[in-house]
């Protein structure tokens, strides 16, 4: 009985990181372009409104003030976009950097005047 359970939990854990719709990676900078965040969600405006919001008091994100999205990348699976970020997060700042002008040349608040964060 017991392998039955966790075969049916293992196949919901599956569909969760196979199936899910769509995920984003993302990186957060604050004002001054000094900070940068890489995050993963499968949902980016409401992850984006918890940290301009600093819903959670005690994140790395509330401390050094990073709420402006600078870069952000959707993927069609939640594993495909956590895959991504851990070599986003496995490099260094400039890579990181190069990553961001790619899109984002001037490094401007992404949310302003886009669908992200509107309701």
């Amino acid at each position: 009985m017991k392998r039955s359970l966790r075969f049916a939990r293992d196949d919901c854990l599956n569909y969760y990181l196979y199936k899910m719709p769509n995920a984003f990676v993302y990186i957060l900078s604050n004002r001054t372009n000094s900070v940068l965040y890489t995050g993963v969600t499968p949902n980016l405006n409401k992850r984006l409104l918890e940290h301009k919001t600093k819903f959670y008091p005690n994140s790395f994100t509330a401390k050094y003030n990073c709420s402006k999205l600078v870069y952000f990348l959707e993927f069609q699976n939640i594993k495909e976009a956590i895959s991504f970020e851990k070599k986003i997060k496995a490099g260094n700042r400039r890579n990181k950097e190069n990553l961001i002008r790619s899109i984002n040349p001037d490094w401007k608040d992404l949310t302003e005047g886009c669908w992200i964060m509107k309701s």
